[in-house]
């Protein structure tokens, strides 16, 4: 896994190799940001990574320009993965790292960001309520968010948010939203 454009372009990152992680394959990420540039300015933007695991799409979003990102990750482990990178790329200033559950996160948070990737477990329960959740706590008015997901899930209709595309890579779906205004 590495970082495939901007600043940091070409840095490997570290990743535990454990089943709890699933980093966003080279694929999915280069689609990601591709898609984004023309619908976000990333510089000066505030970057959440929920369920961060190695921290790669935080720290792409990162060496793309954005301004600050806060790292969200449960697993202590998992965290010692992310510090390596953030050093890696010499940016602690420009992150902060929390371990925490992202329930306890969200629950507690009050600021708001411009951009927020969640890549939850598979099995994880609550994945369909997350959209609702983050527009209408911590999405700010013109933000994305974006969650890796199974095929299969759908989410409910909202007056929150809308879906704004969905990008399928076999048994992964990036689905995007926005928040209504």
């Amino acid at each position: 896994m590495r970082v495939i454009s901007g600043i940091h372009k070409g840095r490997k990152l570290f990743c535990v190799k454990s089943l709890k992680v699933r980093p966003a394959t080279d694929k999915v990420k280069s689609s990601i940001f591709n898609s984004l540039q023309h619908r976000i300015f990333l510089d000066n933007a505030n970057v959440l990574d929920l369920f961060a695991g190695c921290g790669s799409l935080g720290i792409e979003a990162l060496s793309r320009g954005a301004k600050f990102v806060t790292f969200v990750e449960e697993d202590s482990e998992i965290c010692e993965s992310i510090i390596k990178n953030i050093n890696l790329i010499k940016d602690e200033y420009k992150t902060k790292l929390l371990q925490s559950s992202v329930e306890y996160f969200l629950k507690n948070n009050n600021s708001e960001y411009n951009l927020v990737f969640a890549d939850p477990p598979y099995e994880y329960q609550l994945t369909r309520n997350l959209p609702g959740i983050i527009c209408d706590k911590i999405l700010s008015k013109n933000g994305y968010l974006l969650i890796e997901h199974i095929t299969s899930l759908e989410f409910p209709k909202s007056d929150l948010y809308n879906v704004e595309i969905q990008k399928r890579f076999g048994r992964t779906t990036v689905t995007y939203f926005t928040k209504k205004i």
